[in-house]
């Protein structure tokens, strides 16, 4: 299936991210994707003309391949608004290919297990990283506002940089590989949020 349209989404760091996903189903939630491991894998021209126009090109593996291409977007008061194309493939090794005959590159490769429930009008996205635990929603602005209340979160701590900006700080505190942010490359560190720069909205 392809889909076209805008990604509005808040996103919020969780300390009990279990206890924050017993209060989804609480609510109602429904379960619409399982826990799922997801590969990323961030493109980029050989001269990086991508990301400093906060354009993003990406290929996804979880329970099926994605081919994704995000706009330049905007935040307002924790919510983030920006155009999404997103398709779903049949080959990831070969569109990686195409993708490098035609001049980009992997530049950055991440993982994070994924659960995914519907919410009254909205999508509630758990998120587990090598450096910490998330929660996003995604929907109408009046619809995440409305949900992140009744889940209790507090919306000031609402995160507005994305998993690889939220690496980059982090990296500048710690020597890590810039290119790939993985359970295995993280394994046995023990991540605070301040490193971050973030802070629970669940606390």
């Amino acid at each position: 299936m392809d889909s076209s349209g805008l990604e509005i989404e808040a996103k919020f760091h969780l300390a009990n991210l279990p206890e924050v996903e017993r209060r989804v189903r609480q609510l109602g939630g429904r379960l619409v994707q399982p826990r799922v491991l997801e590969m990323n894998y961030r493109f980029d021209t050989p001269t990086g003309d991508l990301r400093p126009a906060k354009r993003v090109l990406r290929l996804r593996k979880d329970h099926a391949c994605h081919l994704t291409y995000k706009a330049p977007g905007s935040t307002t008061d924790g919510v983030s608004t920006r155009c999404e194309i997103e398709t779903v493939i049949d080959d990831l090794e070969a569109a990686r290919a195409i993708l490098e005959a035609l001049g980009y590159q992997v530049v950055f490769v991440y993982e994070k297990y994924r659960t995914v429930y519907a919410l009254e009008a909205a999508h509630v996205m758990l998120d587990e990283l090598p450096y910490g635990d998330f929660l996003e929603i995604e929907g109408e602005d009046k619809d995440i506002r409305a949900l992140a209340g009744r889940l209790r979160l507090d919306w000031s701590a609402a995160v507005t940089a994305g998993y690889h900006a939220l690496y980059e700080r982090l990296r500048a505190r710690r020597p890590l590989d810039p290119a790939r942010l993985t359970f295995d490359s993280m394994q046995g560190l023990k991540i605070a949020p301040e490193e971050l720069s973030v802070s629970p909205a669940d606390a």
